[in-house]
């Protein structure tokens, strides 16, 4: 038996999509593997691999179920608090009216 899975891998000015058929035995790795993606785009095998299913982390060892969205997620290019405590320091130097 087979399933159907996709596998994305978004940029700030375009994503790729990619339809999978795999057994449903697959995993998280075997789905970015089989993608093709890791070729169409090397800067991904240059780091640990990170993915999520529909927007949640997941290990690159966890099973898939028909109709996952397996997301490769790309580093933060600002930590999310540093950027918090930058607008928050803007924000106390701005005049209040």
């Amino acid at each position: 038996m087979t399933m159907r899975v996709w596998v994305v891998y978004a940029l700030p000015d375009r994503q790729a999509v990619q339809e999978l058929q795999l057994p449903e035995s697959a995993t998280v790795a075997d789905a970015v593997a089989r993608s093709g993606l890791l070729q169409q785009f090397p800067e991904i095998g240059d780091r640990p691999l990170a993915c999520a299913i529909y927007g949640r982390p997941v290990a690159d060892s966890q099973a898939l179920c028909a109709d996952d969205r397996v997301e490769i997620l790309r580093p933060l290019q600002v930590d999310p608090k540093e950027s918090r405590r930058r607008a928050a320091a803007r924000g106390r130097s701005m005049p209040r009216k």
